[in-house]
This record gives structure tokens, C-alpha cells and sequence, in this order.
């Protein structure tokens, strides 16, 4: 880490055991809770855990049936469904056209609570400015790979097309962190990607402002996700008396795991099947 401005979160080492060796375990236990429709609350993030992962976000393809299972199980549950995703909100509606759902994106600092709501920014998020973004682009400029995301609130750097660039794109961005001056900025990591943001909002606090509203409100959360940025929404759900469920490795404070969107995309299925007959 270079200088205190820069504030770097990351998974740490010593992952705890779930107790499961498979996301079919992970899924039986999901399955025996049973999601009451009076009762859950669900949320769920997308990439990595709903869906799979591309070379670029552009390129991600949402499966055949994907979309219906979604729908199906947030009418059931009256509403008490969001998804919580580093996407804006926008590329969410472009991924799941033609509908819309209650949902977080980049982070937190995008919440709409009704589908048909304008999106509203939450109120401490700031806008990155246009100097740090073509500064960024500047520094990117020797990473062949590399590809940089403005969402307005973070920037988003992936370098899957081009993985061994990890470690040192790593301590570029680290570095240019720091030069900003900016000691509210921090990194966080995810699959092969690293993301610079503001420090005043995340997963967890905006799984947080659903659960002060309806149709959220006095219900037991459920939150499926798949990495670190994920990990505030655990925390969130666990506070709020639910529980949390990891895709492709544990997680701290998720109780279950499964093996990848796969797995969570056939959960989806039995369930909406399911709530359907009730």
C-alpha cells in the first residue's frame, strides 16, 4: 500500500469452511429454507452470480429462462426482491429488458425502490470527476488489456483478457491512488477486475436501505453474491437476522456456497417452479 490515502479492500487469506463441498449442498440448504413469500426477502447480485462472466461486461449473456425466473419469484414475493449489482442501473435494465427490478447498482450508490422510479443517486455518492478519469486513462496507457468503465461513481478497470497484468496493474492503480491526494478513494477487488470508488457507500448499505422500506421491511434477507464487494451485503443480511450465500469459494459471513452461476441459476428455477404451486 502506497501512503495512507490509499484504503484497499480485498478478501484476505485463512477463507473459512462452509462445510460444503459443492454448490448442490450449498443449494439443498438454500432450498430446505424454502422462500416464504410473506415472510424473504431476496437479493441478488448479478455478475459471477447469476451470470457468467465475458471478456468484457458487454459481452455477458443472460441465459434463456434467466429473466422469467427472476420475474416469477419477485411476484411472489410481493416485491421483496432486488438485485444488488456494481452495474449501474441502467445496464441492468439493458440486461433484463424488458423489465425492471427494484435494485442497487455500482455498489451502492445507484438505489432504485420501485421499478418504475426514476434512479436515484444515494445522497453522500460523488461523482468521480473528468480530470482523474483521463488521468486514469493516461496511466492505463501501459496496460495493454486493460479496460477502464466509467460509471460515474467508481471507475471499473478489467484486465480478464489479459490476467497476468494483476500484480502490477495492481500497484499502478495503487500508486495512482495515492497521487490523487484523494483520501477518500479506495480499491476494491473483484474477478479480475479492480474497481476505485468512493469510500462512502457499498453492498451492504444499500441491502440496508431496502430493508427500511416495503417490501422490505420486517422480512428475513437472503443475499446471493460472489466476491469481496459482496461481502458488506453478507454482513448486512447477517445483521438483519438472514443469510448469506457465496458462489464459487466461502466467503466471511456467508453460511452457504455455491459452486457457480450455474447452480444458482437452477436454484432459481426449482424456486420460482415452487412458489408457482404455492
Amino acid at each position: 500500500m502506497v501512503g495512507s490515502a490509499v484504503r484497499e479492500r480485498e478478501a484476505t487469506g485463512g477463507r473459512q469452511s462452509l462445510g460444503y463441498s459443492s454448490g448442490k449442498l450449498g443449494m439443498r440448504k438454500l432450498s430446505a429454507e424454502k422462500l416464504r413469500p410473506d415472510e424473504t426477502a431476496l437479493f441478488l447480485d448479478v455478475d459471477g452470480t447469476m451470470i457468467d462472466f465475458a471478456d468484457s461486461p458487454a459481452e455477458v449473456i443472460v441465459p434463456a429462462g434467466l429473466v422469467e425466473d427472476i420475474d416469477a419469484i419477485e411476484r411472489a414475493l410481493g416485491g421483496a426482491l432486488a438485485l444488488i449489482s456494481g452495474r449501474t442501473i441502467a445496464d441492468l435494465d439493458r440486461l433484463f429488458h424488458p423489465l425492471s427490478f427494484r435494485a442497487s447498482g455500482v455498489h451502492g450508490a445507484e438505489i432504485r425502490y420501485e421499478p418504475s422510479a426514476a434512479v436515484p443517486t444515494v445522497e453522500t455518492a460523488r461523482v468521480l470527476s473528468r480530470d482523474l478519469w483521463l488521468s486514469l486513462n493516461e496511466a492505463l496507457s501501459a496496460f495493454p488489456g486493460a479496460l477502464a468503465e466509467n460509471k460515474r461513481y467508481s471507475f471499473a478497470i478489467h484486465y480478464r483478457a489479459a490476467p497476468s497484468l494483476g500484480p502490477r496493474l495492481q500497484a499502478a492503480l495503487r500508486e495512482f491512488v495515492a497521487a490523487s491526494g484523494d483520501t477518500e478513494l479506495e480499491i476494491i477487488n473483484a474477478h479480475f477486475a479492480f474497481e476505485i470508488k468512493g469510500d462512502d457507500f457499498n453492498k451492504g448499505f444499500a441491502i440496508d436501505q431496502f430493508l427500511a422500506r416495503p417490501p422490505f421491511v420486517g422480512r428475513v434477507p437472503i443475499f446471493i453474491g460472489d466476491d469481496w464487494t459482496d461481502e458488506a451485503g453478507f454482513a448486512a443480511v447477517v445483521r438483519a437476522g438472514g443469510t448469506a450465500y457465496a458462489v464459487g469459494e466461502s466467503r466471511p459471513h456467508a453460511s452457504g456456497l455455491f459452486s457457480g452461476p450455474d447452480m444458482v441459476r437452477e436454484w432459481l428455477a426449482q424456486a420460482a417452479a415452487q412458489m408457482a404451486l404455492s
